[in-house]
C-alpha cells in the first residue's frame, strides 16, 4: 500500500465511527472472527480499545492485521483503523499507483 492510498483511507476513516471495542480480554478468537466479518462487509473499519485493556494498541493492531490478512491503516491513541479488500463486494476504490 502506497502512502497516497493510506492517506486516502485515513480520510475515509475520519468520518466513520468505531464498530468494535476491545476490552480487558484483548484479542480473543471471537474478536478476530468479528473483525474478519466486518472487514469482509465494509473493507475499512475502526476499532476502539477500551481503557481497561492493558495490551499495547499497536500490538493489538498488528495481531489483528496478521490474523485477518488485513493492513493497519493507522493507530491513533486507542483507535485502530484496518483495511482489507472484500472478496465479494468491493466498495472502496483506492487511488491508482503510478509506475515509472
Amino acid at each position: 500500500m502506497t502512502s497516497k492510498q493510506r492517506a486516502y483511507l485515513k480520510s475515509l476513516a475520519m468520518k466513520t465511527e468505531p464498530i468494535l471495542q476491545i476490552g480487558k480480554a484483548t484479542v480473543t478468537p471471537e474478536i478476530t472472527k468479528s473483525v474478519d466479518e466486518a472487514l469482509e462487509a465494509r473493507e475499512l473499519i475502526k476499532i476502539h480499545v477500551l481503557k481497561n485493556c492493558f495490551a499495547d494498541t499497536r500490538e493489538i493492531a498488528g495481531l489483528l492485521a496478521e490474523r485477518t490478512h488485513s493492513e493497519v491503516v493507522q493507530v491513533i491513541g486507542k483507535k485502530i483503523v484496518l483495511y482489507r479488500e472484500s472478496s465479494t463486494k468491493k466498495r472502496i476504490e483506492l487511488p491508482v499507483v503510478k509506475t515509472k
